[in-house]
């Protein structure tokens, strides 16, 4: 356990793809936000937590895929997720794939926003034959991402909410959020290895503006000559 020397603060960004008020999907984050707190806790930390609805930003999500503008909502959400030290992202399983809600938001993201940060990976469905959709799935489009998802993934069909299996999955999700937030692991990956990754022309929130030309690509694009 921390000393009261080594407390700290993590900030917890839940996003939930969830339609309905109440959501299935939403609980199932919720619930796995609220133990994160509590290991945090037992470990002499706090975590604070802020929530992307997802539902609430539809029209958002549509405008940046479709006219490359961000509005102030989603800018909103892109800034949380840029300051979170841990995300929980959760989604509802439609026609055996994750909600399109879901993957137009990610779609919507900068491609440097989630390096090397820990994700929790959730998902709810009517079935349990959409339970390999989190690994088969989710798990790819966030690798792709480059962020860090944690290897415990959570699935939830009607059947599983009064079982302790599903309880305990959460409890193993949420100890290694917990564990990977409190290493430092996407901070120290940004400060001693942003560099080794290839970065879009204005990714990371337009901060990437610098070009190398002094490549045989560049040379070539640029009318000149390789070799």
């Amino acid at each position: 356990m921390n000393t009261a020397a080594e407390h700290e603060t993590f900030r917890l960004v839940v996003v939930s793809a969830g339609t309905g008020d109440p959501s299935a999907t939403r609980l199932l984050a919720d619930r796995t936000a609220d133990r994160v707190r509590a290991i945090a806790a037992e470990h002499g930390n706090a975590v604070t937590t802020s929530v992307i609805e997802l539902r609430e930003i539809a029209p958002d999500i549509t405008t940046a895929l479709t006219s490359q503008l961000t509005t102030p909502k989603l800018q909103r959400a892109i800034t949380a997720l840029g300051e979170a030290d841990g995300v929980i992202a959760a989604a509802p399983v439609y026609q055996a794939g994750p909600s399109g809600l879901f993957t137009s938001f990610l779609n919507a993201l900068d491609n440097d926003l989630l390096i090397a940060k820990p994700v929790v990976l959730a998902a709810t469905a009517g079935t349990a034959r959409h339970a390999l959709v989190v690994d088969g799935q989710m798990r790819p489009t966030l690798a792709f991402l480059r962020a860090l998802t944690v290897p415990t993934s959570l699935f939830a069909a009607p059947e599983d909410w009064s079982d302790g299996a599903l309880a305990e999955r959460i409890d193993r999700a949420a100890l290694e959020l917990v564990l990977l937030m409190e290493s430092g692991f996407a901070r120290k990956v940004r400060d001693e290895s942003w560099r080794r990754y290839q970065h879009e022309f204005g990714s990371a929130g337009d901060t990437e503006l610098a070009i190398d030309l002094d490549t045989d690509l560049m040379r070539l694009a640029t009318g000149g000559s390789v070799g």
